[in-house]
């Protein structure tokens, strides 16, 4: 099962060890001795095989060790789908039925469908490239930047390099902004103590706590959610008009795509997934459709509720915040509203957290695995100060970086760098693809990101004409 590992070294593959804490540098090598050595992999992980049998797949590449203890600390599956799950229920559920309204429930539903199918794709794209890099490189922890230089060369790496820190940033502002918010509600503090409280607070958490700390609060964060929503579904409900639900408008259904879209990113954190699991490509895949799946149900009974009980909403025209248009329907589910938004917020903030951190350091040449003080610091100031200088910036953060960012970076990226590492005569990938139908679900990943993006800058070119 891992005898892919010579790619990490001379020494046999039961003998590496990695410390989550202090993960050891990528070690530099010329292009023909990477090749010699996932040459050498792949020779020594046919032996043993059936003519014309498929490649195996590797169980995992590295061992995550406790430096302190000298334990083996192998990732947990639940601890990982809880994080995918809670970096995915963030602001983007509070806006689907703003957005959808229009479109109708059925529609909706199954655009929802549709692009959980699209982003799980993009996902273990992702995955199978970052796999792949780390093998290349012999490091346990490679980063989006990593990615797009090895398979998409300097262009890629800029591109990448603005497209990610865009949308991390954006969506981080909208975070503290919304989070600020229901903390002042509640608290009756002034907006900066509030904002800062949150950053601090979650932020903390990210930079103190290790992976099992932060996988048990992402896991009990995630059944607050769930028993929140719950509780509000069941007050609200109580209202549905079922007959609103049958109403469709097809033709309307693709304007929200962007919006759902950005509803389910969870790609920020899976090269995270792949470190904590020890390149484990099995367990990394179940931790994606699991941790998004749960997502998707509760979009789907969300959207469901709001569509059939506010009264009027669908005729609005406007995109508004769907939670306060509830509050004000429904006064019992106030503080309800309030638990709910500010948990849904808080699971996300820690994954863009953790997700940014590690690619602003690989950014900045730092030390893998490590917790450096500059890298949360460039990371959780910024959105505190942008938050704090336009509190109304939610819906406008939300709307831009989905529109322009979300389909960029973790839609037409990771199938162009699965693309350049499959059909390159320059790389060599030692991982088996995980992503079934070669070029041509490439090229429907790439096509149909695109195509969104396009149609949206024309929209936006068409209504700045006729204003």
């Amino acid at each position: 099962a891992l005898q892919c590992c010579p790619v990490l070294g001379s020494r046999p593959a039961s003998s590496i060890s990695r410390s989550f804490s202090a993960r050891t540098p990528a070690v530099s090598r010329t292009g023909e001795a990477r090749r010699r050595r996932l040459q050498q992999c792949r020779s020594q992980s046919a032996e043993g095989r059936s003519p014309g049998s498929s490649p195996p797949q590797l169980e995992r590449l590295f061992s995550n060790v406790n430096k302190a203890t000298m334990k083996h600390e192998p990732g947990s599956i639940t601890g990982s789908v809880f994080l995918v799950a809670g970096t995915t229920v963030g602001a983007g559920i509070l806006a689907i039925p703003a957005v959808t309204q229009e479109a109708g429930f059925l529609a909706s539903a199954v655009t929802c469908v549709f692009c959980w199918t699209y982003m799980v794709v993009t996902g273990l794209l992702v995955a199978e490239v970052n796999v792949n890099t780390m093998c290349e490189l012999g490091s346990g922890s490679v980063s989006l930047v990593s990615m797009a230089k090895r398979t998409l060369g300097t262009a890629g790496v800029r591109t990448v390099c603005f497209s990610y820190l865009f949308i991390h940033y954006a969506l981080l502002v909208a975070y503290v902004a919304r989070s600020s918010e229901i903390l002042t509600n509640s608290l009756g503090i002034p907006l900066l103590e509030s904002a800062t409280l949150f950053s601090l607070a979650f932020g903390g958490l990210c930079y103190f706590g290790s992976q099992r700390v932060i996988g048990a609060v992402n896991g009990f964060l995630v059944f607050s959610i769930i028993a929140s929503f719950t509780v509000l579904v069941v007050v609200a409900s109580g209202n549905i008009q079922w007959s609103s639900l049958l109403e469709t408008n097809f033709a309307a259904a693709p304007q929200s795509i962007p919006i759902i879209a950005l509803s389910f990113v969870y790609q920020n954190v899976v090269p995270v997934l792949c470190t904590n699991l020890e390149g484990d490509l099995s367990k990394v895949r179940k931790a994606i459709v699991l941790g998004t799946a749960i997502p998707l149900a509760l979009f789907l009974v969300w959207d469901a509720v709001i569509l059939g009980t506010i009264p009027g909403f669908a005729e609005s025209g406007t995109i508004t915040d769907p939670l306060q248009q509830l509050r004000s329907s429904n006064g019992t589910v106030g503080p309800i509203v309030e638990a709910f938004s500010f948990l849904a917020i808080g699971t996300s903030y820690i994954g863009f957290v953790l997700g940014l951190t590690d690619f602003i350091a690989d950014l900045l040449k730092l030390p893998s695995g490590q917790n450096k003080p500059l890298t949360y610091l460039v990371t959780l100031f910024p959105p505190l100060v942008l938050s704090l200088l336009d509190p109304e910036i939610f819906f406008k953060a939300l709307d831009f970086a989905g529109t322009y960012g979300v389909l960029v970076l973790f839609g037409v990226f990771p199938a162009a760098m699965s693309w350049s590492e499959r059909y390159s005569n320059d790389l060599e990938a030692p991982i088996s693809p995980i992503v079934p139908g070669g070029k041509l679900t490439l090229s429907f990943v790439m096509g149909g990101a695109l195509l969104v993006i396009f149609s949206e800058v024309f929209k936006d070119i068409m209504c700045s004409y006729k204003d």
